[in-house]
């Protein structure tokens, strides 16, 4: 009986070469994983932890506050119509989401290097659970603007249902610039010291604090080549809705990017694969 229940059971041959002939495949077959790995993380952050959780709120809102400060109060900068808590917010969500993931991806084949080294699966599982981790982070934080909107009795229009497009492309910014950096930090561990800068630096030429529309018209097409650009100011758009604008020649720059990110990032990361489980 026990012999007809394993021989009914597929198998998984490893054999040479198989890795390049159906990686695409395994990383389908391996989908647990990526679940397993991507929930273990989330378990280990908030599981049993108050912090954990207030955290990912406090975090984010005292960076809305102290924007809102400066930008809105000091600055006078103008916020499209709405109220400055939430034009800033509506661009701290993405951001933020951004910004852990790059973080958590750098990171995320160091920390795994025990699986790495003992046992085959596609390597990018990995970081791509790192970001699926981010994600949670994320709706969390979307708890705050929420509360921002109901504060502030304000209602998005039809526009919202545009937001998982831009979702979409946060996702793909945020995977291909985190294989890059996950992929670099394995052979040179100096970029664990260069990812917190990135982040800092980020933050600031970003348009989170203030809308991109403020930037000179002659300037634009340069600052789109910012990939969150046009990921911030899509979620601005899909979420303000009334008088937030995008500049579609400079989304269209920054989609751009982003993709060229993503393709890049899936090709570094796969040409290095095969030396991480050594090197690690």
């Amino acid at each position: 009986m026990n012999s007809q229940n394993t021989a009914s059971k597929p198998e998984l041959v490893l054999e040479a070469g198989r890795a390049e002939r159906q990686y695409w495949q395994d990383l389908w077959r391996y989908r647990e994983l990526l679940y397993f790995l991507a929930w273990r993380d989330i378990l280990v952050r908030y599981k049993q932890t108050f912090i954990g959780i207030a955290w990912a709120l406090i975090r984010p809102f005292l960076t809305m506050v102290v924007f809102t400060i400066v930008f809105g109060k000091l600055a006078k900068l103008p916020s499209e119509g709405v109220p400055y808590p939430i034009l800033v917010f509506a661009a701290m969500l993405p951001w933020q989401f951004f910004a852990n993931s790059l973080s958590e991806c750098s990171n995320s084949l160091i920390g795994n290097a025990n699986l790495i080294s003992k046992v085959y699966f596609p390597r990018l599982i990995v970081p791509i659970s790192a970001v699926f981790v981010s994600f949670v982070d994320f709706m969390i934080s979307g708890m705050i603007l929420l509360g921002l909107m109901a504060w502030y009795d304000f209602v998005p229009n039809w526009r919202i249902l545009t937001l998982p497009l831009f979702m979409s492309i946060a996702f793909a910014a945020s995977i291909g610039v985190g294989l890059w950096l996950a992929a670099l930090n394995v052979e040179y561990r100096d970029f664990r010291f260069i990812v917190p800068f990135i982040v800092q630096f980020g933050l600031y030429v970003s348009p989170v604090g203030f809308s991109s529309n403020i930037v000179p018209e002659q300037w634009r097409f340069l600052y789109s080549l910012n990939p969150m650009v046009g990921v911030i100011d899509g979620f601005r758009w899909a979420i303000l809705g009334g008088e937030s604008k995008i500049y579609w020649m400079g989304f269209a720059i920054s989609l751009g990017i982003v993709i060229l990110l993503l393709l890049s990032g899936i090709w570094y990361f796969r040409k290095t694969e095969r030396t991480f489980a050594d090197i690690i």
